[in-house]
């Protein structure tokens, strides 16, 4: 989940980007993907299992997806707007994928997604 997650990521940032900017910024794009993404999974997973509530272990994530992306990339207004809906759209596409075709439904735990095969 979390290689699905980075390379979902690298691909939104390359689309609010544009090649030309991306290519020049790949460095970045991919310290800040492991930041962004393996980190902030990585402290929702174990916020989760640390007994953490959800709203505690999920938000911080989501501040740092939102907030620290369009900062270090120096995004305008126009890049912000489509990197917030693509990034907001993200998160429940993934979790619909885990969750219906390999029952994982620890992405976003409150949003309840059944395994294809509870429904055979």
């Amino acid at each position: 989940m979390i290689l699905a997650s980075f390379l979902l990521f690298i691909l939104i940032i390359r689309i609010v980007l544009g090649n030309d900017s991306f290519k020049q910024k790949i460095r970045t794009v991919v310290i800040l993907s492991l930041v962004v993404v393996v980190l902030g999974m990585a402290f929702g997973k174990y916020g989760a299992q640390a007994g953490l509530k959800w709203w505690v272990y999920y938000p911080i994530p989501m501040l740092v997806t939102v907030l620290v992306p369009p900062l270090v990339l120096k995004m305008n207004s126009r890049k912000i707007l489509v990197y917030l809906v693509l990034s907001m759209l993200s998160a429940p596409v993934i979790h619909a994928f885990f969750s219906f075709f390999l029952g994982w439904d620890e992405y976003m735990p409150f949003w309840d997604i059944p395994y294809y095969k509870t429904l055979i």
